[in-house]
């Protein structure tokens, strides 16, 4: 019973969303028949219910590996204030494109996320951030504090090579020096949260090398904090 209320519930959220898309998409159709931009993704996303929502579709759009969405789908505000959100994440996302070097920037709902392969940050089996890394980070940290009005969950991964014994605390380890390389350079240590999850969010397959490197990654997701979302809500962002 339990499982079949679980099923229904993710339905549920699919059925939403696809009425929400279907909706907006006749609505914009005529401004914009291009398709949708990522602001008005963002504020469909809204209307499935904030955290309840957002967690549901974090594990339905990314499966095991829906953390970091499911973070930033859950703080969603939805409708205008979702829009004005949006736009100060399009500008944001487009300034962390073109100052980080080897990850992969990306915009879902009213936030960014962001992949950093753990080949580019750290050397094999090791949490000290290489040089090259520290400056990437240090990037990010000048973004971050240009929009302070944000918070940051940083995730650590691995691959299934070994036990999680090892690899759980890596990854922690991992994340934590990504979080502690941004204080370090003035973010507030308030708005991070940093966690490892070892190996069992796989991105894709760990019989392979190329598989294996893909899943050895930290992801930063970003997303309005309680102030930027109150004041969106007001109109005033």
């Amino acid at each position: 019973m339990k499982t079949l209320r679980f099923s229904f519930s993710y339905l549920l959220a699919l059925l939403l969303l696809v009425g929400h898309f279907a909706q907006a998409q006749s609505t914009v159709s005529t401004a914009k028949p291009k398709g949708m931009s990522k602001t008005a993704k963002g504020g469909i996303i809204g209307g499935l219910g904030g955290a309840a929502g957002g967690a549901i579709l974090g594990r339905v759009i990314g499966g095991k590996s829906g953390t970091a969405k499911g973070a930033i789908l859950g703080a969603v505000v939805g409708g205008a204030g979702g829009a004005l959100i949006g736009r100060k994440m399009d500008k944001q996302a487009a300034e962390l494109r073109r100052d980080l070097e080897g990850a992969k920037v990306e915009r879902i709902g009213e936030g960014i996320k962001i992949t950093f392969a753990s080949g580019i940050l750290f050397a094999s089996n090791s949490s000290s951030l290489t040089p090259a890394a520290t400056g990437n980070i240090d990037e990010l940290a000048n973004t971050l504090q240009k929009y302070a009005d944000t918070n940051v969950v940083i995730d650590g991964h691995t691959d299934a090579s070994g036990s999680d014994a090892i690899n759980q605390p890596l990854s922690q380890r991992r994340a934590q020096a990504v979080a502690n390389e941004l204080t370090a350079k003035g973010v507030d240590t308030s708005r991070i949260t940093a966690t490892g999850y070892g190996s069992s969010q796989p991105v894709a397959d760990n019989t392979s090398v190329a598989g294996k490197a893909a899943n050895r990654r930290v992801e930063v997701a970003i997303f309005a904090n309680e102030k930027m979302q109150k004041a969106a809500k007001r109109g005033q962002l």
